[in-house]
């Protein structure tokens, strides 16, 4: 990496390519658990216009490619007024007034599926005062969680922020109960912890980590040799661990209807 790049990249609002990996754990009845190696982007909306990097197209096909119709509405439309206008629905926009980071994964190779995509929002300053969980499940719905202090007061690591469960995600866990959120960030290291409560037992812990390096064709590089096709591998072993645990007999609960309204 060149050192001058180095040398000015802010890891939390430049653009940049993270390397990690993701950890589920189940605590309950029959344990399971699983780490797979993973990668995500990491974008600054305000810029996305500017962001031009081999084998990354914005808008455009490519090896990698960000869609905005893979966001949001859905229809290709702007993101950041969508986002605003969820903002200040809740009562929270005044306070993001700085850059909005999405934490996600594009297309490869024009497939993708996101489980879950963070939307990171800032005041001014740079701090994080509120973050847009929007959750994907296999049945093509979705659902966004906002999390948020109640006095909006600024994220820091080991803050822990909950929501209640009202989104069918895994058949072999019910829609209810509660998640617990932490986001911490070390220097160019990013991580989000996801637990999930019910009865006041943790029922399931889902961590996702990596290593962020400023966008670039090198590190795009280095995700296509490393993982060229992440993306249909996440529903591959979604698949797999649900067949694993339907095997081991474990309690299975049908798909209520998703919610009616799109963000809680």
């Amino acid at each position: 990496m060149n050192q001058q790049i180095a040398d000015a990249f802010d890891p939390v609002l430049d653009p940049a390519a993270c390397f990690g990996a993701v950890m589920h754990e189940r605590h309950v009845g029959t344990r399971n658990r699983f780490i797979y190696p993973t990668a995500f982007l990491r974008l600054p909306l305000g810029r996305l216009d500017d962001i031009r990097v081999p084998l990354l197209g914005i808008e455009r096909r490519n090896v990698f490619a960000f869609h905005l119709r893979d966001h949001g509405r859905r229809d290709g439309s702007a993101l950041l007024p969508w986002l605003r206008s969820i903002l200040e629905t809740h009562g929270v926009l005044p306070v993001c007034d700085g850059e909005v980071v999405i934490h996600t994964m594009p297309r490869i190779f024009g497939y993708v599926f996101n489980p879950v995509s963070f939307w990171f929002c800032h005041d001014a300053g740079g701090a994080l005062r509120v973050v847009l969980a929007e959750v994907s499940n296999t049945f093509g719905e979705r659902h966004n969680y906002l999390v948020r202090h109640d006095d909006l007061r600024a994220i820091v690591a080991g803050d822990e922020l909950r929501a209640t469960k009202v989104f069918h995600v895994s058949p072999f866990f019910p829609v209810q109960g509660e998640y617990r959120f932490r986001f911490e960030g070390r220097g160019t290291v990013h991580a989000v912890a996801i637990d999930y409560w019910d009865g006041g037992v943790r029922q399931l812990s889902t961590r996702v980590s990596g290593r962020a390096e400023p966008l670039s064709g090198a590190a795009m590089s280095k995700w296509l040799l490393r993982y060229p096709f992440m993306t249909l591998g996440v529903v591959a072993r979604i698949h797999w661990q649900a067949l694993r645990l339907a095997l081991r007999r474990v309690s299975f609960y049908r798909k209520p209807l998703p919610p009616i309204e799109e963000t809680t």
